[in-house]
């Protein structure tokens, strides 16, 4: 967008910072075709010998690895999504989709943890016989399933929420195996089918806990939260120390995906417009210090009065400032 300071204006409205080179996310997708495959997989072969060994443990957890598989899908169309090239219906693109994934994957889980927890509770009054060796022999096998699936993972998991997701799902899976497979040796040795159910709920608490966090982050960014991570008094202080900038007003911090955030602010600056390489220096010192992609920015020069259109009294602050300065310059200016 092009530039121009307007010397004579009293008001100076120079917009800068669309910066459109959005960091282009890994969309992981050999991670995601050979976490899904291992899974399905592995699905199939744990609800088969839960229902031969009448294991609610191991079939609630084919359950939850089922719907991890879904999240896993979700994750992975998002990611791809993601990529999409803004349009003039979508100017962000379709980079939001991620964060959809990510509150969808803790949906499902919850979900899955209530239909788990539901079963386990009728099975308390009268606890079935369960063949505790096989118990023990397929968790095992989903301990190292869900531990490769998860170290696919680890490296997105660190700057995006909707990798995050997927991450934190299979590390919980190879957590609630681990489980089942103390829960099955303990069954060999004592006999204390009761265990089944116990570690049914244990699973439940599991999953529950980590599904919080991605629960609570992916409803953030929907409600357009400043990103996790991002600090926003850092952010203001840092515009506040660049040369010339006397006040800044109208700061707005908000994510456009589960990798990206986005910025827009108000700077007062009373020499006026500093030039193009002066922005684009505070743009990609955002981008790089602040994991902020996306920064649009308004110059000002501290002439007139500017109060956020989002406060509560800012169209009584912006009346009265006019009838203090601007009386008779602009006829009916302040009429309803």
């Amino acid at each position: 967008m092009g530039m121009k300071q307007q010397k004579k204006q009293t008001h100076s409205h120079d917009h800068h910072g669309h910066s459109h080179h959005h960091a282009d996310p890994d969309n992981h997708g050999r991670a995601f075709v050979i976490a899904i495959i291992l899974n399905v997989i592995y699905v199939s072969v744990e609800f088969s010998y839960g229902f031969i060994a009448n294991s609610t443990a191991l079939m609630a957890d084919a359950g939850h690895n089922l719907s991890d598989v879904l999240g896993l899908v979700l994750a992975w169309g998002a990611a791809i999504l993601s990529r999409k090239a803004p349009s003039q219906r979508y100017t962000y693109g379709l980079r939001s989709t991620s964060i959809l994934a990510a509150l969808a994957n803790a949906m499902i889980l919850l979900l899955a943890c209530g239909a788990i927890s539901w079963e386990a509770i009728l099975r308390f009054s009268q606890p079935p016989e369960v063949a505790g060796f096989t118990v023990t022999l397929v968790a095992a096998v989903g301990i190292v399933i869900n531990g490769l699936s998860a170290w696919l993972f680890v490296k997105g998991s660190k700057q995006d929420l909707n990798i995050r997701g997927a991450y934190l799902h299979m590390m919980a899976d190879a957590a609630v195996s681990l489980g089942v497979v103390v829960a099955g040796l303990a069954m060999m040795y004592t006999g204390w089918y009761w265990l089944d159910p116990v570690v049914s709920l244990l699973i439940v608490m599991i999953v529950t806990i980590s599904t919080w966090g991605l629960l609570r982050d992916s409803l953030r960014l929907i409600l357009a939260a400043v990103p996790e991570g991002i600090d926003v008094a850092a952010v203001e202080n840092y515009l506040l120390q660049c040369t010339g900038v006397v006040d800044v007003h109208d700061l707005h911090i908000w994510g456009i995906s589960t990798s990206e955030g986005a910025l827009s602010a108000h700077l007062v600056i009373p020499q006026g417009y500093p030039g193009d390489a002066f922005m684009d220096d505070i743009i990609c010192t955002l981008k790089e210090r602040f994991s902020i992609q996306h920064s649009t920015l308004q110059m000002e020069q501290g002439t007139t009065l500017h109060t956020c259109t989002l406060h509560p009294d800012a169209l009584d602050t912006q009346k009265q400032y006019r009838r203090a300065m601007l009386p008779h310059e602009i006829p009916g200016l302040l009429s309803p």
